[in-house]
């Protein structure tokens, strides 16, 4: 077997060459494209249409936001095979932020097929350029969670296959199609492993992982409001309606800045720590990033004080109707260690969340 190249060789800088970003047109990939840029990266945004500027033209104005790089849009299809050949050629990086997560009404196994089968078409494509030296994939927490008692701190040493016996017989290949979640998590950590092995195995790039939970912060386009996203539940909070993503409008929010996931992404590829098969959690930094839907609408509250009536969940008497079940904690320590990641207060996300909404019209 090839012998893994050392951390520090396989390290990138925007000396090293372009980084090409899949999945550049959604709320997470967007974010990492300006990150990169930035910080002086040339970068390729590859989507799957270059002729809809619903989805486009917030990337290219990133080119007179006088940022220090660059971006190129060009065009990549993940269920097309060979179709980021010429968008990865020479690229230091690529960054597959890409992704079916079933906000556009995909199947379950659509889904499965998005975010595990066709990561090897990614994969391919990325082996292919001669400049390689890191893969970091946008896997989720998903691919980490699984049935623990309440409070249970989950950790990267967590993956979603563990305690079958808790799932009750539905954690198997047979139940992909009936099931989007079940599909979802399996296809992130099974790509995870796929893609480690392959790395390992061709010794001339390292794979790693960002694992993202609740993502909310600042939308750059129209577009990023896709619906039932988190930062879509805090806009229909914002509009005095209730919050209904989770049974009973009752959830623990778990809660992480896209800025903070974008910038996760490079800093694993610039890592001289990070190595083949790091995954990295992104969540709240700490317990003020945990917030049940009654602290969230109560925070929304003080934060949009001219907005009359913030939704959330059934109260009574100024208390939770139900109890909440505490679950999932977790935080992004890992990435703060050894990837140096700063991260922004809660309330700064919550109010960039909201002040993106008015921004763009969608309030």
């Amino acid at each position: 077997m090839p012998q893994q190249n050392s951390s520090a060789a396989t390290a990138i800088s925007p000396a090293d060459g372009p980084v090409a970003v899949t999945g550049a047109s959604g709320y997470i990939g967007s974010w990492i494209v300006h990150d990169l840029m930035e910080q002086g990266y040339e970068v390729r945004a590859c989507v799957r249409d270059v002729s809809k500027p619903e989805k486009v033209d917030h990337l290219l104005a990133l080119n007179d936001e006088g940022l220090r790089g660059h971006t190129t849009l060009a065009v990549g299809d993940i269920f097309e095979a060979g179709s980021y050949d010429e968008a990865f050629a020479g690229c230091s990086a690529v960054m597959h932020a890409g992704a079916a997560v079933g906000y556009n009404r995909e199947t379950p196994q659509e889904v499965y097929d998005g975010c595990f089968t066709e990561v090897r078409h990614v994969l391919n494509s990325a082996r292919k350029s001669n400049a390689l030296k890191r893969f970091i994939f946008t896997s989720s927490f998903a691919a980490v969670g699984h049935p623990r008692p309440e409070g249970y701190v989950f950790t990267e040493k967590d993956w979603c296959g563990d305690n079958i016996e808790g799932y009750g017989g539905r954690w198997t290949e047979d139940n992909i199609p009936k099931n989007r979640d079940l599909a979802y998590a399996m296809a992130k950590a099974a790509a995870e492993r796929m893609l480690y092995e392959a790395a390992d195995e061709d010794g001339a790039f390292a794979a790693m992982s960002i694992l993202p939970l609740h993502v909310i912060g600042p939308l750059m386009c129209a577009n990023h409001d896709q619906g039932w996203s988190w930062q879509n539940c805090i806009r229909y909070m914002l509009m005095g309606k209730s919050y209904k993503k989770s049974r009973g409008g009752r959830m623990l929010w778990n809660n992480v800045d896209v800025r903070d996931v974008a910038r996760a992404h490079r800093l694993c590829a610039e890592s001289t720590v990070a190595q083949n098969g790091s995954r990295y959690i992104l969540s709240a930094a700490d317990r003020s990033g945990e917030l049940f839907t009654w602290q969230m609408q109560a925070r929304l509250k003080e934060l949009f004080p001219g907005i009359a009536e913030i939704g959330g969940e059934e109260m009574a008497d100024d208390a939770p109707a139900q109890k909440t079940y505490d679950s999932p904690r977790s935080y992004c320590l890992l990435a703060v260690e050894e990837l140096g990641l700063t991260t922004y207060p809660i309330d700064d996300t919550l109010k960039a969340t909201g002040d993106s909404y008015y921004r763009l019209g969608l309030l």
